[in-house]
């Protein structure tokens, strides 16, 4: 039985940029919850409460989430991995913290309790395994019966679809062959003698790698949500489907909201307003008349005024959009760090920026953090941060 994990947070994420210029990667929100709240979650449901985080990049904003665990029901210990060389690096971090049995996740996949539950089964080294469509992003393990023969990053052809999920169960010896990948380690492990056994999820483990991932993991996500209203539902609005309204909101007359559909606390919607499925909107978020949302991820204090159409787009905390939007939905090709990118997409915008009125976004408009842009603008590409376009 294990009563303790390590859990890796201390990343960036800077493919996910603009949403980590000032958060990590685990505090990206999906259906209104940062990354992180999921892998916390689905340990206290497996009755592991004791939790070392091991931290770095912005780790003021953990911390401060957080705190010591207790509003979670886990108590959790912090680390600072101060120059960020990778997974083994900052288990080594936590050397001194660890009982002799322990658990290590990665911070930043969305899991359920599920999840792990057959790893808790554990009595030896092992590793989580599970079976994925596209393994060329992920190392790929191979198995001699049910333990590890070898693990594959990134391999330029199918040789498995079993890939590492990053979740592991060990003692103490991984401390003996710890290198700056916990995969190398593991390996290394291996190759000296100490078998490690792999156990096969069918269960929920999400990652996001760019930013139009968040939009694939908060749909999968709210799919598993139920109703909720708390919040007050004027005459004349239409919700069908599983939609749940925050405490303190207003769902103004004669708007329709499909489902799936999470609405935070503190927001005033409509009226007149069109939500459709795949949608996720934060606390205090303000969404004036005749707006239509549409497979998107609102973030918290984000204001949008009236006459906008937003499909398959996220904007980040803080974000003004005066009126008349259009962020136009379709096919295009997306650069981000050298590789590029085709898919369907519609704008992705950072915190803090201002938007006029009667701004047009073409497909896969990437906008960075504190942008202010003037009205009457059509926007293609990459905007930097702290860019003032007029």
């Amino acid at each position: 039985m294990f009563n303790q994990a390590v859990v890796l947070a201390a990343g960036e994420g800077e493919r996910l940029r603009p949403f980590t210029a000032s958060k990590p990667k685990v505090m990206i929100r999906v259906a209104n919850k940062p990354v992180l709240q999921y892998v916390v979650e689905a340990l206290a449901n497996n009755g592991i409460r004791r939790l070392i985080f091991v931290v770095g990049y912005k780790k003021e904003k953990i911390m401060d989430y957080f705190g010591d665990g207790s509003k979670f029901g886990v108590e959790i210990e912090y680390v600072v991995q101060e120059h960020l060389l990778g997974t083994g690096d900052a288990l080594r971090c936590a050397e001194d913290m660890v009982d002799h049995r322990f658990l290590v996740l990665s911070g930043d996949n969305v899991i359920d309790a599920a999840t792990i539950a057959k790893l808790l089964t554990a009595d030896e080294n092992a590793i989580l395994i599970k079976p994925h469509e596209d393994v060329s992003r992920y190392g790929v393990v191979m198995l001699d019966g049910d333990y590890v023969r070898d693990i594959v990053e990134k391999p330029g052809e199918e040789i498995s679809n079993l890939i590492n999920t990053g979740i592991y169960a060990f003692d103490r010896t991984i401390f003996d062959f710890l290198e700056d990948e916990l995969p190398v380690s593991l390996m290394k492990m291996v190759r000296a003698g100490y078998p490690v056994r792999a156990y096969e999820t069918h269960d929920a483990w999400l990652d996001a790698v760019y930013p139009w991932d968040i939009l694939r993991l908060n749909d999968i996500v709210l799919k598993t949500g139920m109703s909720r209203i708390q919040g007050k539902v004027e005459r004349g609005v239409t919700i069908t489907g599983s939609v749940s309204v925050g405490e303190n909101t207003v769902i103004r007359a004669n708007s329709y909201l499909k489902g799936p559909l999470l609405i935070g606390d503190n927001c005033e919607i409509g009226p007149n307003v069109c939500i459709y499925p795949s949608t996720s909107i934060g606390n205090d978020v303000r969404i004036e008349a005749f707006t239509e949302l549409r497979n998107s991820v609102i973030m918290d204090m984000v204001s949008i005024g009236s006459f906008c159409s937003i499909h398959d787009s996220i904007f980040d905390t803080g974000t003004e959009v005066k009126g008349g939007l259009v962020a136009r939905s379709e096919e295009s090709t997306i650069e981000i760090g050298g590789e590029h990118h085709k898919l369907k997409s519609g704008m992705m915008v950072g915190e803090y920026c201002e938007l006029g009125n009667n701004i047009i976004a073409t497909a896969g408009t990437i906008i960075g953090n504190r942008v202010t842009i003037k009205s009457l603008k059509e926007l293609r590409g990459r905007i930097p941060d702290g860019s003032l376009v007029v």
